[in-house]
């Protein structure tokens, strides 16, 4: 593989499993020296002895834990060059008049306010290394909405919005930030997903991710090895002059027009 990101020290928050596991892989393969972060150790544990990275168990929620991550980064690899905020929890579930109030705080404080930590915590960082990358991992959640899912549709709307910001704000000195909306994705996440749609219409797993691809373009669920590459390409240098920006990779789901959906039936 291309040394695409040689020499560049890189921060994962969520690298334990599914997207950001992946991401991880692809970083070192490509010759980044790598911290990992999430809330659970175990996957963690196991994702660094594979990779021989930094695993470092914390919430992105919680604010000392972002400056620690970053602190423990830069002590261990001698700087930092981009930030992979990958971390976010998926929706309680409900609209503005059912959710729980503690249930859409929850949400809003990972997806959107914790990513904001971690950057605070990155930024100077990046600035005393001459600038950086920051890739926010988004959803096509955060360019459409969906029914009962008020707090995650909000989440991830915002975090693009957050992302600009740092683009506008951090240009300057050198620091990019773009956002990635993924669908649907191979993860343990989506799994979950599948199991409900197979156990309500009666499906085998196989024929739940193809009913609910079916009207994608590329009629199939992304491998998260897929979306790495995508992270990769936005923190490498090869997008030196890509900020602000916003990359879709959902098999082409968001181009697909639902009014004539019936007409294909």
């Amino acid at each position: 593989m291309n040394k695409r990101l040689e020499g560049k020290v890189a921060l994962i928050t969520g690298g334990g499993t599914g997207i950001g596991a992946s991401i991880a892989r692809r970083f070192v393969s490509s010759g980044a020296s790598v911290t990992i972060t999430g809330r659970r150790m175990e996957p963690l544990s196991e994702i660094a002895g594979e990779l021989d990275c930094l695993a470092i168990r914390g919430d992105t929620a919680d604010e000392d834990h972002c400056a620690a991550a970053v602190a423990q980064t830069v002590a261990r690899f001698g700087g930092l060059d981009i930030l992979v905020a990958n971390a976010g929890i998926v929706s309680a579930a409900g609209s503005v008049t059912t959710l729980d109030v503690t249930d859409w705080q929850g949400v809003i404080n990972v997806n959107v306010t914790g990513v904001m930590q971690i950057a605070r915590a990155a930024v100077p960082a990046m600035t005393d290394r001459g600038g950086g990358a920051i890739v926010t991992i988004s959803s096509v959640a955060g360019i459409l909405s969906t029914m009962g899912l008020a707090d995650y549709i909000t989440s991830k709307h915002a975090l693009m919005g957050l992302t600009k910001t740092l683009a506008c704000d951090y240009g300057a000195q050198g620091v990019r930030a773009n956002t990635l909306c993924p669908g649907w994705v191979k993860t343990p996440m989506s799994d979950m997903e599948v199991d409900s749609v197979a156990e309500r219409k009666g499906l085998t797993t196989e024929k739940a991710r193809a009913e609910m691809t079916r009207h994608l373009p590329l009629q199939r669920m992304a491998e998260p090895e897929e979306i790495a590459a995508c992270v990769e390409f936005l923190a490498s240098d090869d997008a030196s002059f890509v900020t602000g920006a916003t990359l879709v990779a959902d098999g082409g789901g968001h181009i697909v027009d639902i009014g004539t959906l019936a007409f294909s039936e």
